[in-house]
């Protein structure tokens, strides 16, 4: 942990369990064309902000209950017959619809729906007393999938099919706040082909189901048929993330800042032609093998491996290059002061502030621009492209960035916030945690921040405030739970940048305002 002050560390963080959860895919048919809904989630939910995605929602405590209380019902998918009850609340609440008791299904009557959404418990008594149904209820499981251990809140998710036939029933919004804002049926062949031409965007275990419902529709002939032939041994286990068409992401375990316990590694490019490998940061077994395994699955799927890229040179973004070198050979790519931290002898290429790189493909050559942004390490970059910005260590979803008094610049690190923000990037790929969709309200609360933490630091010298211990207490006391030594030494930081613009001199180990 580089950014952490010499002598400190922190307890490792443990990686989140991920919660059991349901989500559901409902298929119409619609003049011999199937098709499947898709909803588009708010931007200010948690779990995957302005989004689209399916239906559902995580397993509760009534759903539990509503196992034990409806305990002959859905007996024949075992353990998961849970998630059913969940997926079944679920529509009522998301979607307004709901089984008819007959094998089909209905619209969720306004006052029913109401009373489901403010008290989760009414599911169950509506389903008891007979306003909703759910006899003659059938469904298929097509996918086991896990969400990616960087997510701020992860996901076992059980995916459901729902055939609906030639029901044209709509789904509409509850009473009151939604998590979506908007609903749209899909070809999945055309939903397939808008992601992939970077047109909305998709969570990454949702994007590989996708592929899995067109796949098996260009197999076996429509969408029931490729539902039938997943629901005969529902695809689990590893499944790629990718974050953006062109942008994949495996997780390295790193000794990095909690509560993150991965550094994202980016693979850029698409099957069949040029990759880059940004940030390998493998440093044992466990993170050997995790690049193996893509190393692997690269070449298997005809592409060529033409760089390694390290965004900065703290060590949790590097990795060792011996073992690298046992996986693959390719040059690395990265600005000078990062490469000259780098030991051995090994083909390079110094990349400066502006620079553009090209990756070929089956589509043509994909263009990312090179951005310094040095401010939370020096010599660190971003990779700008229309897809989004691969952002380094400059802001994450996941804890926070800290600007080390050693070698970071504060006044550099917002200024390098303030030119990715300039550049109005739809995603931001950060080098922690999951991807930012919606950027801009995150950037504003980055800039914000720092710059008032900034201004605090100034007025406590301004207030005759010398020390570095009560300069730091003042700027920092409204977060009395935050470390002494960390917030000290990003006071610091502050305070270097200050003695830097000739606001502020230092003067035997104190700090003075210049009238």
């Amino acid at each position: 942990m580089d950014e952490l002050p010499k002598g400190m560390k922190l307890k490792k963080a443990d990686v989140i369990e991920p919660r059991s959860s349901a989500s559901v895919v409902i298929s119409r048919r619609i003049e011999n064309k199937f098709e499947i809904l898709m909803c588009h989630r708010v931007p200010e939910l948690p779990s995957f902000p302005d989004l689209w995605s399916f239906p559902g929602g995580g397993v509760s405590r009534v759903d539990h209950y509503a196992a034990e209380k409806l305990n002959d019902a859905f007996l024949e998918h075992g353990i998961h017959r849970v998630a059913i009850f969940t997926l079944l609340r679920e529509m009522v609440e998301e979607v307004g619809i709901s089984p008819d008791g007959n094998g089909s299904f209905t619209e969720v009557e306004s006052e029913v729906r109401k009373k489901v959404c403010e008290h989760k418990t009414e599911w169950l008594n509506l389903v008891q007393t007979g306003h909703l149904k759910i006899d003659n209820f059938n469904c298929q499981i097509i996918s086991d999938r896990i969400t990616p251990p960087n997510s701020t809140i992860r996901f076992h998710n059980l995916f459901f099919h729902i055939p609906m036939g030639d029901l044209t029933i709509e789904p509409t919004f509850p009473d009151g706040r939604s998590e979506f804002d908007e609903f749209k049926w899909w070809d999945p062949i055309d939903l397939l082909h808008s992601w992939e031409s970077n047109q909305l965007r998709i969570p990454p275990p949702i994007i590989t189901l996708i592929r899995d419902l067109v796949d098996g529709i260009n197999d076996y002939g429509s969408l029931i048929n490729a539902c039938n032939n997943l629901a005969l041994n529902p695809p689990s286990g590893r499944h790629k993330f990718e974050y953006a068409p062109g942008v994949e992401c495996i997780l390295i375990p790193t000794e990095t800042l909690p509560p993150s316990t991965h550094t994202n590694c980016f693979i850029l490019g698409h099957p069949g032609g040029e990759r880059i490998i940004i940030d390998p940061a493998i440093r044992d077994d466990d993170g050997f093998s995790e690049l193996k395994l893509k190393v692997e699955e690269i070449y298997t799927e005809k592409s060529s491996i033409i760089a390694t890229l390290f965004t900065h040179k703290h060590r949790d973004h590097i990795g060792d290059l011996q073992l690298i070198s046992k996986l693959y050979s390719a040059p690395i790519w990265a600005t000078e002061i990062t490469l000259e931290a780098l030991s051995g002898s090994f083909d390079r290429l110094i990349l400066k502030d502006g620079d553009f790189i090209g990756i070929s493909g089956p589509k043509g050559i994909e263009k990312w621009e090179i951005m310094e942004t040095p401010g939370h390490c020096p010599g660190q970059i971003c990779l700008v492209s229309d897809l989004g910005i691969i952002s380094a260590d400059n802001c994450t979803t996941n804890g926070t960035i800290l600007v080390p008094s050693e070698d970071g610049d504060m006044d550099e690190y917002i200024r390098g916030l303030e030119r990715i923000k300039e550049r109005e990037p739809g995603i931001l790929f950060p080098g922690h945690g999951p991807f930012i969709p919606n950027p801009r309200k995150l950037l504003d609360r980055y800039i914000s921040h720092r710059k008032y933490r900034h201004q605090l630091v100034l007025q406590a010298i301004k207030q005759g405030k010398n020390e570095l211990s009560e300069i730091s207490e003042f700027t920092y006391s409204d977060t009395p739970n935050a470390h002494p030594i960390l917030s000290e030494d990003q006071t610091k930081s502050h305070l270097i940048s200050w003695v830097k613009s000739g606001e502020i001199s230092k003067i035997n180990g104190r700090f003075y305002f210049n009238n």
